[in-house]
């Protein structure tokens, strides 16, 4: 996306003059790159003209730019987190919420564009949550953390060739033969207990792999290299979710890997 490339490159920009003392060089194509970029943080095209006028106005509103970019780009980041963590809890309304308080102040287009992407979202979810009717334009996990909630409300599952592909599609991803599966699948009590292995295996993949990083970091750091090696092997010697256990093989090769020279 071009507006995307434009803020890159300005946060760049912002980061060479701004932070390391670069010269800002107010040529043809650094005032077309400024003026860009003013309107895609929601500062109008006559101010940016006004301010492109000279080097001292350029300057602010450079700073202006970076501003804006930046504590858009934070408050996103914060809301996504908070938003997949109560998404997890399956707290929809509460989600839907942290993104409204975004949109209440967030200017930038881009920003706002990606926000409301993100409300979407979380309100598709919770209508899987009220009517147990799949979406399929939604992310899979999501969805079946939705049922397994309506579950627990007391709504019977429907088990469906919509929730059977999505199980079927699941179920590996959180290292689940394709026998087990199958017969789990061949009832709606079956398919529960499978929905909620794979939530349950994905809760305890993460839970373990990050408690495991933290002491392995803390042994590095102390120069037990043999010990942070040891928490990743410990991981791998249990784990059965494909992509924490890519994750764990991964901070092991990087323990493994020479040191950069200085």
């Amino acid at each position: 996306m071009a507006e995307e490339m434009d803020l890159d490159d300005v946060w760049v920009l912002c980061r060479d003059v701004l932070e390391n003392g670069a010269p800002l060089e107010l040529n043809d194509e650094m005032r077309a790159l400024l003026s860009r970029a003013a309107q895609q943080v929601a500062i109008s095209q006559q101010d940016a003209e006004d301010a492109l006028r000279s080097h001292s106005t350029a300057m602010t509103l450079l700073r202006e730019i970076h501003r804006r970019i930046g504590e858009g780009s934070n408050r996103l980041h914060e809301a996504r987190d908070r938003v997949n963590e109560l998404q997890q809890q399956v707290d929809f309304d509460g989600a839907q919420q942290v993104v409204r308080d975004v949109l209440a102040v967030e200017v930038v287009p881009f920003y706002r564009e990606q926000a409301e992407r993100t409300l979407k979202q979380s309100a598709g979810l919770a209508e899987v949550l009220a009517t147990g009717r799949l979406n399929p334009n939604l992310p899979d996990r999501p969805q079946l953390a939705a049922l397994s909630q309506r579950v627990q409300q007391g709504h019977p599952l429907e088990l469906n060739d919509d929730l059977r592909d999505l199980l079927r599609r699941t179920a590996p991803t959180a290292g689940a033969s394709e026998t087990e599966t199958e017969e789990a699948l061949k009832s709606p009590e079956g398919a529960e207990a499978l929905m909620g292995m794979i939530l349950s295996r994905f809760r305890e993949a993460k839970r373990r792999l990050l408690r495991a990083m933290f002491r392995m970091t803390s042994l590095r750091d102390s120069g037990d290299i043999e010990g942070a090696r040891q928490q990743m092997r410990d991981v791998l010697a249990v784990e059965v979710v494909p992509r924490f256990r890519q994750a764990a093989e991964e901070q092991l090769r990087g323990l493994d890997s020479p040191p950069p020279e200085s």
